[in-house]
């Protein structure tokens, strides 16, 4: 049975789903420059954003109507080269789409894009597979309108359904279907604009709409993703690249790190990678790691999961059990019960590890700043460490992701974040 308000809930696509503000302007600034036509001069390009394109191009960028066709066809060459990889998703989309299906309320989208192109952006972000019915234009020529578009999307019996929009063309055609009209002021209308519209009512942003839409529901689990490496593989570059892209697919990313993550931990990482405490043995140092660990998780880690967020750390307990259980030489069993009561259930979902060579890794590192306690280790030490990384990795192979770091940035992160995608989200067909 349905706990929510509604059995049928109609979203629109840009603005509403996705922030496709740059991704629509910049395709559409591309058409005209190719025409060798100007933006009139007062023109805000964001209103393109909602109406047909059709209408923005003549009505907004006084296009002549001659031009139009072409104009739409250049539209389409540079967004599907360019435009698309501007589109993100906007925070906690991914849950709300979630909650309904499972408690299985209509989902339907209702776009003035074409039926085809829309499909493209909800299959290259992994969204299809939350739509009931996705409802667009046939074509660039002969349109539907929104209300025919609203209607269609709609199942043949519901007993309370809603249209979430952005612009005033989604709330009039809520409004003359008889559904209820709500608007998102964090898109690209205004708060004047819904309300002039028709909006029952407003929102200004993803999670006030998640608690209208699905109010009581229990928030999806969220994801534990890990980043291994030794040092010197190019893990903090990669982190940043990669925290980047997964906000861009909709994650809501809590960016974390260990040693440290939170007040005690971080006083802890001072303690531990400090060059003066070099008297510190083998036993201390992990039993530091993992006491810092246990309130990163506690603190940190777990409550991020528990809402719904993808936390990303560089670094976890594998670190300590290569380091301190091969480079130590504690053993990698010893250093797993260390950390059994620091980690508890929280182990990653998903481990991404950038493989390259101990002493290719460690010269990179020590060109590139003072080194702390641990990097002044030499090449012994840190093969033993990369040795126990590789046998966790056979032991964890559905876990693990492994990445070659000898190459260059921009092909270790395009890998790495392909794997991480396949991963979290199975079905995504991403354009090249």
């Amino acid at each position: 049975m349905n706990i929510y308000p509604y059995d049928a809930v109609i979203f629109d696509l840009d603005g509403t789903l996705f922030d496709a503000e740059e991704g629509i302007t910049s395709s559409a600034a591309y058409a005209m420059e190719r025409l060798g036509y100007p933006i009139p001069e007062g023109v805000d390009l964001r209103e393109i954003v909602g109406p047909p394109l059709v209408n923005s191009f003549e009505k907004l960028l006084l296009l002549p109507s001659e031009l139009v066709t072409r104009a739409i066809g250049l539209y389409h060459e540079y967004f599907m080269s360019e435009g698309l990889a501007r589109y993100s998703v906007y925070p906690h989309v991914r849950s709300i789409l979630e909650m309904l299906v499972n408690e299985h309320v209509h989902v339907g989208l209702a776009t003035s894009k074409p039926y085809t192109l829309a499909k493209t952006i909800l299959e290259n972000f992994g969204l299809v597979k939350y739509f009931d019915t996705i409802v667009g234009e046939a074509n660039s020529e002969d349109h539907l309108g929104k209300p025919e578009l609203i209607r269609r999307a709609l199942p043949d019996k519901y007993n309370r359904a809603a249209m979430v929009g952005d612009r005033r063309f989604d709330m009039e055609g809520a409004n003359e279907v008889g559904i209820e009209a709500i608007g998102v002021s964090y898109g690209c209308g205004t708060e004047e604009e819904l309300t002039h519209s028709g909006a029952a009512v407003i929102v200004p942003d993803t999670e006030s709409l998640r608690a209208l839409l699905c109010p009581g529901g229990e928030i999806p689990r969220g994801i534990f993703l890990t980043i291994e490496g030794l040092d010197g593989s190019g893990k903090t570059t990669q982190v940043d690249i990669l925290e980047k892209a997964l906000k861009q697919y909709g994650f809501s990313v809590l960016r974390t790190r260990e040693p440290g993550g939170c007040d005690i931990s971080e006083e802890i990482r001072r303690i531990v990678l400090d060059a003066n405490n070099m008297e510190m043995c083998a036993s201390c140092e992990a039993l530091l790691y993992a006491a810092s660990r246990a309130q990163h998780v506690h603190q940190v880690i777990r409550p991020a999961v528990e809402r719904g967020q993808l936390v990303l750390c560089d670094r976890f307990a594998d670190s300590s059990i290569a380091y301190q259980g091969g480079g130590r030489d504690l053993g990698m069993e010893t250093v797993q019960q260390i950390n059994a009561p620091a980690v508890a259930d929280m182990n990653p979902d998903v481990t991404l590890y950038l493989d390259i060579n101990h002493k290719i890794a460690l010269n990179r590192r020590l060109s590139a700043s003072t080194p702390d306690r641990l990097e002044v280790e030499n090449y012994d030490f840190y093969e033993r460490t990369q040795k126990v990384y590789e046998r966790l990795i056979r032991d964890n192979k559905k876990r693990f992701l492994v990445v070659d770091a000898h190459r260059d940035i921009q092909s270790i992160a395009k890998d790495a974040l392909d794997m991480v995608l396949k991963r979290l989200i199975p079905e995504i067909k991403r354009e090249a």
